[in-house]
């Protein structure tokens, strides 16, 4: 059997130290902190928006119809998901119940920045080679300001605190859009960011 690493021991340590977290009042009515998943030595990470329904349920990132969406576009792109970070800006689930149901709600500014302390730890233990933003959620959170997605999708930039990183749309986005040609069109071009992302880690791991 491997031994852990002792990054990877630390990344576990700080999962197990955010389970308790109560940094912000969405702890309240959420059923569980979902923390980031991935190995410590993963190249590239990639951040959300928060946790949904089925991730709030699971424990785990990524597992809805937005999950199932981003793995395909991942292996589209050829980029293992076993070999990426994969976690959110905000780990707690926001939502207005409706009857049975539990519908999203956009995390604020100040639950953004009350878990960015969260995300800096991931992010500083892991030092990926290429963090990437999915969505205007994660946007803010890395770059510290609202960040605006059309004019800076899909090409390699800098964020304030000096990561490299890239950013696209979140993949809930391409379950919105309501005509199939438009929606099959949505997709290609998230496909087309994730190559982008592709090839500036294979880049760097080369380097």
């Amino acid at each position: 059997m491997p031994r852990t690493s002792p990054d990877q021991a630390s990344l576990d340590a700080i999962a197990a130290e955010a389970r308790g977290c109560t940094r912000c009042p969405l702890y309240q009515a959420a059923t569980q902190t979902v923390f980031g998943e991935g190995p410590a030595d993963a190249l590239v990470v990639f951040v959300g928006e928060q946790p949904g329904d089925q991730e709030d349920r699971q424990g785990r990132p990524f597992v809805g119809p937005a999950g199932r969406i981003f793995d395909k576009a991942l292996a589209e792109a050829g980029i293992p998901r076993d070999r990426t970070y994969i976690t959110n800006a905000v780990k707690h689930f926001k939502f207005a119940p409706r009857g049975k149901r539990r519908l999203h709600k956009s995390p604020n500014a100040y639950e953004i920045d009350r878990c960015k302390w969260w995300l800096d730890r991931e992010l500083a233990l892991i030092q990926p080679r290429l963090t990437v933003a999915l969505g205007a959620t994660a946007a803010r959170a890395l770059a510290g300001r609202p960040f605006p997605i059309g004019q800076n999708r899909g090409r390699i930039l800098a964020f304030p605190n000096g990561l490299r990183g890239l950013v696209t749309v979140h993949p809930s986005a391409l379950l919105r859009v309501p005509d199939q040609e438009a929606r099959h069109r949505a997709y290609a071009e998230f496909v087309k960011d994730l190559v982008v992302v592709a090839g500036a880690v294979a880049g760097a791991a080369a380097a």
